[in-house]
Parts: structure tokens; sequence; C-alpha cells
């Protein structure tokens, strides 16, 4: 047997079907000492983090992407395969795989586990969620299932403080030898049947009355839809509902800091880089930090539920109108918090063809980052009015442009497939037990997304806040020159030029040049408008971020508000997005015929949105 000195650092890797809770063990375990990369050479994502056993053993834990097989259908489980069996060019094996598995569905992943003991590496089973085992009456018997299955056996919740007790203590033990293969052709079935025959025992019958009764609403042809269509609505209100108090606290956080910084320094290039460039520019997209992260606890909560699973198997029908299954629905869901990880999610539907289409169509659903322009457009322009009594009115709107993404994509999806689901295998998926979502994860994750976002702010839209507040500064206007300083400017003269192109579409030349770094993300639009309006009104010396709202419809007509709104529902402006797709494709054609087709559409709707609007 190997010895563990507190010297060493010992490399384990948790591996598990997708929903046996081992992203939930691997935060329990971690915390926040975790960091996520991608693997070398793959766009698969590596999750990573560092703790210390009650001993002090120093460990580094991999979670591994959840596979259900070790004969890989997807990039995915190609990696989990390859770090597992410790052919993975660059990465060494684990020291110690932990097989993670649900207790409550041990049919279905005792299988896995005995492809991970052909592996012939020391290797522990976790039984994850044992105690939702007991609660069904569930009696496992671990020295025997141990015994039968030639390695370790320890039981763990993730979602307790405490749940990972015995793993850690198996952890402080020396490391367990290598199983002994099973011959080559072993019916691995039979094998799962009498391992549970010989070590579970129900002390009583399955009582599963209450996730059946809520899988009969959930899972239901009419009620299933209906319950899904509530609950994306009221994700929708709450985004504003919620999130404007602690808007109007940061907005008003920024501003006073702007104020400060311009008291301190005197009239010049230093104060209006700082007041008009960095503080204005940063603030008026920290700003919507609230609604982002509401919207991922939404997503968050779905996930940790069990409900994702339920809507994907419920929307099949729907997707297949489009041409797509239900396999599609969980990458889309995703991208309504940013496209990148959701057209990285693409890896798990198998049928090539009907992944391009959903990579194709993902940067259609309303991502984060363009919440704060939504935002920024609804609050100046739509009424903060209820509907029939309790409704709100710029809720509706909001809800109304993820609406027009999402039917826009299906109708896409409808062309690209032109009409059939091809060779897509009929849509079997597991749906695991409900839980309540632990609120470690959620914090955790919640975090996580904040802390990405901030990085953001600190550096793409910092810099590009900057580098827009020098062109819009420079050249500075001649002696006895009148009218605004930043028609003078360089970023004037490049507005200037684009207007011809975007004034069909009711833009202005301010406009045009916040479109520009947009291209880099988004968010940065609004940034960019709140820099070119603080330059150009002549009377401000303040942060006037927090005044663009009330400044914009004394510049623009609802009409361009409005085309201003159907051009980002479009719009791929987001070149991290066009980035994943080359790197998912290996296809610079995909990217082009994804950006064309997405500006080609931006453009249209645009016009019409606007002729329309001036028309009614």
């Amino acid at each position: 047997m190997n010895m563990i000195t507190p010297a060493r650092t010992l490399r384990i890797a948790l591996v598990g079907n997708p929903n046996c809770g081992k992203t939930a063990l691997f935060n329990l375990l971690t915390g926040s000492r975790q960091k996520v990369a991608n693997y070398a050479g793959a766009t698969v994502e590596r999750k990573e983090g560092r703790f210390t056993t009650p001993q002090g053993h120093d460990i580094r834990v991999l979670d591994l992407p959840g596979a259900y097989s070790l004969v890989a259908t997807s990039p995915d489980e190609a990696v989990t395969r390859d770090i597992c069996a410790g052919t993975y060019r660059g990465e060494a094996a684990p020291d110690l795989l932990v097989c993670v598995a649900d207790a409550t569905n041990l049919r279905l992943h005792l299988r896995f586990v005995l492809e991970m003991r052909q592996l012939g590496r020391p290797m522990v089973l976790a039984l994850n969620m044992i105690d939702a085992a007991r609660r069904k009456g569930m009696e496992i018997d671990l020295p025997r299932l141990a015994a039968e299955l030639g390695v370790p056996v320890v039981a763990t919740v993730g979602i307790r403080r405490d749940g990972a007790r015995d793993l850690l203590a198996q952890l402080d033990a020396p490391l367990p030898p290598p199983p002994v293969p099973l011959p080559a052709d072993t019916d691995l079935h039979a094998v799962v049947r009498r391992i549970l025959a010989d070590c579970v025992t129900r002390a009583h019958p399955v009582s599963s009355e209450l996730e059946e009764r809520l899988d009969r609403w959930v899972l239901h042809p009419v009620w299933g839809p209906l319950i899904l269509a509530v609950l994306l609505f009221v994700m929708f209100q709450t985004v504003f509902a919620w999130a404007q108090p602690l808007m109007d606290g940061i907005d008003a956080g920024m501003g006073w800091i702007g104020e400060q910084v311009g008291h301190l320094l005197p009239e010049g290039a230093l104060r209006s880089l700082l007041v008009n460039g960095v503080i204005a520019g940063a603030g008026s997209v920290v700003t919507f930090l609230p609604q982002i992260l509401i919207l991922f606890l939404w997503i968050l909560v779905l996930e940790e539920s069990g409900y994702l699973p339920r809507a994907a198997f419920l929307l099949d029908p729907v997707m297949s109108l489009a041409g797509l299954s239900g396999r599609s629905f969980i990458p889309l869901l995703s991208s309504f918090a940013c496209a990148v990880p959701g057209i990285m999610a693409t890896r798990t539907i198998q049928n090539p063809r009907d992944r391009l289409v959903t990579i194709l169509i993902a940067p259609l659903m309303t991502c984060s980052a363009r919440l704060p322009v939504y935002t920024l457009l609804i609050g100046a322009f739509i009424p903060h009015r209820a509907v029939w009594g309790f409704l709100n009115m710029q809720g509706l709107v909001l809800f109304g442009l993820y609406a027009v993404g999402i039917l826009s994509a299906l109708l896409v999806a409808r062309i690209a497939r032109r009409g059939g689901r091809g060779q897509e295998a009929a849509l079997l998926m597991e749906l695991p037990a409900y839980r309540l979502p632990n609120p470690r994860d959620l914090l955790l994750g919640l975090t996580e997304r904040a802390r990405i976002f901030l990085m953001r702010v600190g550096t793409t839209i910092v810099s590009l806040t900057v580098l827009l507040w020098a062109l819009s500064s420079f050249p500075a206007p001649p002696a006895g020159a009148t009218g605004p300083a930043i028609d003078w400017s360089l970023a004037g003269r490049i507005g200037h030029l684009m207007l011809p192109v975007f004034a069909p579409l009711g833009f202005n030349w301010q406009i045009c040049v916040a479109l520009i770094p947009g291209l880099a993300a988004r968010e940065v639009a609004v940034g960019a408008l709140a820099t070119v309006y603080a330059i150009g009104d002549a009377g401000a010396d303040t942060d006037q971020a927090a005044m663009l709202g009330q400044l914009l419809p004394a510049h623009w007509s609802v009409a361009t508000a409005l085309s201003l709104l159907a051009w980002y529902v479009y719009a791929p402006q987001c070149v991290a997005t066009l980035a994943v797709i080359r790197r998912e494709t290996a296809s610079w054609r995909m990217v082009a015929i994804t950006a064309g087709y997405l500006f080609a559409l931006a453009y249209v709707m645009a016009l019409l949105t606007y002729r329309l609007a001036l028309l009614f």
C-alpha cells in the first residue's frame, strides 16, 4: 500500500454520471478554493480545487465532466475517460479515483462504477445522497458492497456541512490497492443485478408519492408547459423588481465616488479621464450586476432542484417543431446567462447537425450582457406602471424581448434543419430526484459569476471606455469652434462616417459610436453612451452615467429606442461568442455564417421596427 504523507499532495478525481451530486460534493470539499479553466488542447471545462483533510493532508481535486460510460459519445466523456485512464496528453493520471454514485439510483450508476473498476486504478466509491436513499426505505450494506466491488465504499451527503466526513477519513487512510478487473466478456448488467440483490434491501415499500405527484403536474402535456411559461415569466419580472433597490444603491455609490474624485482633482484631462471615462464607464455597467446575479440565481435554482432535465423532456415536442430535440434545451437555457457556456454545453448533443444548429441559434438567446442595454432603454422609454393591476409593464417588455429571441431562434433552426430532425435518436434522459438547492452551492455559483463579471469590468470594459474617452476627447476643437467638442473628435468623425449606413434605422451618430466598442462586449455600449453624452454635454462635470436614462429621451425618439432594442435582440456584438464558435466548430466559415446572418437579421428587424413605430 502507498502511504500518504503530509508533505505530499494527493491528486484525486471526482467522476460519475450526470446528476449524481458530484459538483455539490466538490463544492463541499473545496469551498471557494477552486478555479475553472479549459483542458489543454480541448474546449472541455476543467474544474480544480484544493483542500486539507483533518489530519493535514493536502488534496488537489479535479471535478471531471459527467459521463454515462467510458465508451465516449461526446468530447466531455472522452476527456473524462482519458484522464481516468491516465492517457490524456499532458495530464498525469490521478492518484485516486473517487467514483460518485447516486445512492437512490444504483441500478443506473453501478454499471459506470464497474466500468471504472475495469481501469485497474486505486478507487473509492462515494455513495452520495445516502440520506435520500434511506428516506425511500433503501438499506445498503456498505461493507458487503465494498467486498463485491473490491473497493472502499463510503456514504456522503453533498449538501450537508459534515456530509463528506467518511470520505475525508478515507482520504487520510493509506491508498487502497487497485481493484482486480473483471473478465473482458463479463455482462456488467448481470453483475449489477446480482449486486443489487445481495447488497440492497428495502425496509418498507418505497414511497415516492410527492415526486410522483409533482411529476404528474410538471410533466403533464398541458399543465407542464404552462408551469414552465409561468416560471420563465416570473423570472423575468423579478429581474426588474428585485434588482431595482440594489441598482439604485450601486448607482448612488458610483455617483458619489465620481463627485469625490471630481472635487479632489483640478479641471483638466486627468479629471475628465477618471470621472467621465473610468468611473462613468465602469459605473454604468456595474449598476446592472444585481440583475445579472438574479438571472443566474434562477438558472442555478432550476438546475439544482432537478427541474431542468424535466423541462428538457417536456419541451422535446416543441423543439421537434424546429427540427431539434429536447437535448438542445439546456444549452439554449444556459445561453440566457451567457452564450459562451451555452455553446460549450452543446457537446452533450450527439447528432452533429443538431449540435451545429444549436450553436448557430445560441446567440439569439438573450444573454445577461444584453440586460444593461435593455434595462437602460426600457427604463428610459417604457412607462413604469402596472398592467392589469399586478404586472409591471417594463417587465412585460423585457419578457417580450426574450420571447422574440426564442421564437426567432426556433424559426432559424427550422430553416437550417429544413424541417427534419435527421437521425437524432429519441430523447432518453435520467430524471433526477427533486431536491432543495443547497444555499452554499448557490452562493459559490453567484460568487463565481460576480467575479467573472467584475473582472470584465476591470479589464475589457474599463479599457474600452478609456479608449472611447480618448477618441471622444482628441483632437480638441480649434479656437472659436462652435458646437460640442465631441463633434471635432475622432469618435465624432467615425460616428458621422457610419451614419449613412445606420440612419435608415433611426440611429444617430452617437449610437454609431457606441456600437463599435459593443463588438467586444455588448454591455460596453451603455458605458460608451454615457461617455459620449457626458463629454458632449457642455455643462456636465459630474457622473453622467446616472443621468443617462433621463438624458436619452431628449435626444432620441421612442422609435429610435425600439429600433435599437430590436438591433440588440439579434446583433452578434460579442467577440467571445464568435471565438468560441470558431473553437467548437473548428471552422471560420461557421463564424462568418453566424455573424453574417445575425447582422442581416439585426439590420432588417431594426429597420422594420423603426418604420412600424413611426407609422403607429
